[in-house]
């Protein structure tokens, strides 16, 4: 009976001190434009600050200029194809093509267009409507408006380790393209090298 009690003391003891000695989870709300690298590898700032960059290097060319001398002061309709992810880890290419489309639309000087499979999301609600909804509020088909340009791109990356050291390259090249005649109008390119540190803790 002593052993046992002498057991569960040692056991209740042992699980205390580790209860006690564990890491207690701290949870801290940030602005979401906070920059914070924690493992090093892109992230929701990388994204946003390559769109933002890229797209003010994009809209400060002649091309903008150029079409609407053409087009009689319209403004340029552009659609956000595909972006390749040809890096060495995970990417979410989806928050980038919406980072781009936000900061064409935030630039004011072009219109964007649906993907292609928003518009057949948008095709099929028209269709709907054609069934249910009253006469007055029916959206016709035949009014899209087509894209006079294409953007599309990839991130690349190059890595070099040692250690407990890390230099990571990215390199996000965008180009676009005029859908009419294929003639590539703007190449932009945004680089952004991390050197990644992890101290061993000494004893």
């Amino acid at each position: 009976m002593k052993k046992f009690n002498l057991a569960f003391v040692l056991t209740l003891v042992v699980s205390i001190f580790f209860l006690g000695c564990a890491a207690k989870k701290s949870v801290e709300r940030v602005g979401v434009d906070t920059t914070i690298d924690l493992s090093g590898r892109w992230n929701d700032a990388d994204s946003r600050m390559v769109a933002e960059a890229m797209i003010v290097d994009c809209m400060n060319h002649p091309w903008i200029t150029e079409h609407m001398a053409k087009s009689m002061g319209k403004k340029p309709t552009v659609i956000v194809g595909g972006m390749r992810n040809r890096s060495a880890e995970h990417i979410a290419v989806k928050t980038f093509v919406n980072d781009i489309e936000r900061a064409f639309i935030n630039s004011g000087r072009v219109n964007v267009v649906a993907s292609a499979a928003e518009r057949e999301e948008l095709r099929s609600e028209k269709e709907d409507q054609r069934v249910f909804a009253s006469p007055e509020t029916i959206k016709e088909m035949g009014k899209e408006l087509g894209a006079d340009y294409m953007m599309t791109g990839e991130i690349n990356t190059i890595q070099d380790q040692e250690g407990g050291e890390k230099v990571v390259f990215y390199q996000v090249d965008l180009t676009l393209t005029n859908i009419e005649t294929n003639v590539k109008i703007w190449l932009g390119q945004h680089k952004i090298k991390k050197f990644i540190s992890r101290k061993r803790y000494s004893s």
